[in-house]
């Protein structure tokens, strides 16, 4: 998402991190331009082990600048991060976003991060609902006036409660492991389903362990 839809934000009094990329805004990419030829751009570097190796992190910010062209132009707080590998060089990671949080030295870091957050959320909520099985984008148009709705509120909480299974049931974790792809997991449940009758969640859940000659751990026994 881009940051086109602050206005209504800002006047709300709502906070707001947005991604702003160069070729949608360009007033703002030719001020940054021109406060970077004449060094006033404000810079952090961080150096960070992210559990495999060591990241290096360089953010350039600047308060105060305007969204775009006019004198009404909505003034904001400008931040890019780019994360490189330490040893290889190789960028990792690069981006931009404005804000109406300050940004200084210490909040520099964590506005990034609650940023890229958002991407997260889009990537692991929607991306998966869309493309994973749940069929979201299909339930749009259905009925006449609240079957869409009907449906796409049986997806979200469908995806709730397997996300639930996913932190609690030990079970439900080594058959998705197991299985891979969603899919593949909702097919089999299918079709089982089709054919046979399971007495509950759990006697259905062992008996595709046992099927599928699982090993399970010590906390994903057969239930009685």
């Amino acid at each position: 998402m881009t940051c086109t839809a602050i206005n209504p934000w800002a006047s709300n009094n709502f906070n707001f991190i947005f991604v702003c990329k160069p070729d949608s805004h360009q007033i703002l990419s030719e001020w940054i331009d021109s406060l970077a030829a004449s060094d006033d751009l404000d810079q952090v570097p961080l150096r960070r082990f992210n559990g495999r190796f060591t990241e290096i992190i360089t953010g350039r910010f600047v308060e105060d600048v305007p969204l775009r062209g006019g004198d009404d132009a909505l003034l904001v707080n400008w931040v890019e991060v780019t994360i490189s590998h330490s040893q290889t060089g190789q960028q990792l990671y690069f981006n931009s976003f404005v804000t109406n949080h300050p940004l200084t030295e210490q909040t520099v870091i964590p506005t990034v991060e609650a940023g890229r957050t958002r991407w997260k959320v889009e990537n692991e909520n929607n991306n998966v609902l869309k493309t994973k099985g749940y069929h979201v984008e299909h339930n749009f148009g259905h009925g006449q006036q609240y079957l869409s709705s009907f449906l796409l509120t049986l997806n979200l909480l469908a995806f709730l409660f397997h996300t639930v299974l996913e932190l609690v049931d030990a079970k439900y974790r080594l058959l998705r492991q197991a299985l891979g792809p969603r899919r593949t997991f909702f097919n089999d449940l299918q079709t089982l389903t089709r054919y046979l009758y399971f007495q509950s969640w759990q006697h259905l859940l062992d008996f595709m362990i046992e099927q599928l000659e699982l090993s399970p751990t010590p906390d994903t026994g057969k239930s009685k």
